[in-house]
């Protein structure tokens, strides 16, 4: 997708100064089997899936993509540690909420945000870490697999009656109606997640943001105009900031009908965060 290279330069033009991107390799093989299996995995290298797998994940397999998702992976976890030492931290790509263990859906290869999770407990098993997702889509990947995890909570705000079809129970589930306004859906965001997040009381978070709730977006049957993307924005970055939590910042889904508009939201959101990050120890 282009979004990818067109965000990037969007925020190599606009970053403040002191902001870095930084490369990264592919993330080692055992660390993606510490949440899909490894059938999973040697069924995206050799492209083994039969035509409804294949049409659920909706991207042409190969070792192309798989080194392409070890990448994302990659991105994620050091921007977690990137995070627990400076406070906040980006991942150009990531949020990739609907990879479950044994499966890929919605064009979710591999779940960045679990397997970094998973390789931070095996260092810090007693870390709480909470996962906010602002996306259009529920992030019922990473419901399942942390639903037994007291460790993890998960928190979707979303349209009800959207892909998935199938919901999957999280920590907090906020569906809301079709096409819902702008307004409303803050109203929904600001009455649950500072709430939700006080009593968790995490020591770290993941935010997938996501670009798909805008008005013009062709798949996420939400309504949020550019002024609103500006305040769901500044309320959780506000948040993690006023409680001191260090913070991944994940693009998620976006597929506007102006695909540069849809670089725009993404770029947009990551240089918030890196005006945010500035400010970490200096407030």
């Amino acid at each position: 997708m282009d979004k990818f290279w067109r965000a990037e330069a969007m925020i190599r033009a606009s970053a403040p100064h002191g902001v870095e991107i930084l490369p990264v390799e592919p993330c080692p093989e055992d660390y993606l089997r510490r949440v899909h299996s490894a059938e999973y995995l040697e069924k995206v290298r050799t492209n083994a899936f039969n035509s409804l797998e294949s049409y659920k994940l909706g991207l042409p397999c190969g070792e192309e993509l798989l080194t392409r998702s070890r990448l994302e992976v990659a991105g994620t976890i050091a921007a977690m540690h990137a995070a627990l030492s400076e406070g906040l931290a980006c991942n150009l790509a990531g949020g990739t909420h609907h990879a479950f263990p044994e499966r890929g859906e919605g064009y979710c290869v591999l779940n960045d945000v679990a397997i970094a999770v998973r390789h931070l407990q095996s260092t810090q098993p007693e870390r709480r870490i909470a996962i906010i997702d602002t996306d259009a889509h529920q992030g019922n990947a990473n419901h399942a697999i942390f639903a037994e995890d007291q460790r993890v909570f998960t928190y979707s705000i979303h349209v009800g009656k959207n892909y998935p079809s199938k919901k999957v129970p999280g920590s907090l589930d906020v569906p809301l109606p079709r096409y819902v306004a702008g307004a409303d859906y803050l109203e929904q965001l600001e009455a649950t997640l500072a709430s939700a997040i006080e009593g968790f009381d995490p020591s770290l978070v993941f935010w997938i943001s996501g670009a798909d709730p805008h008005v013009n977006d062709r798949f996420g049957q939400m309504r949020l105009d550019d002024a609103d993307f500006l305040r769901r924005d500044n309320h959780v970055l506000d948040l993690v900031k006023k409680r001191r939590l260090p913070t991944v910042v994940l693009y998620g889904g976006g597929y506007n009908r102006d695909r540069e508009h849809t670089a725009r939201l993404h770029a947009d959101s990551v240089l918030r965060a890196a005006c945010v990050a500035r400010s970490w120890h200096t407030s």
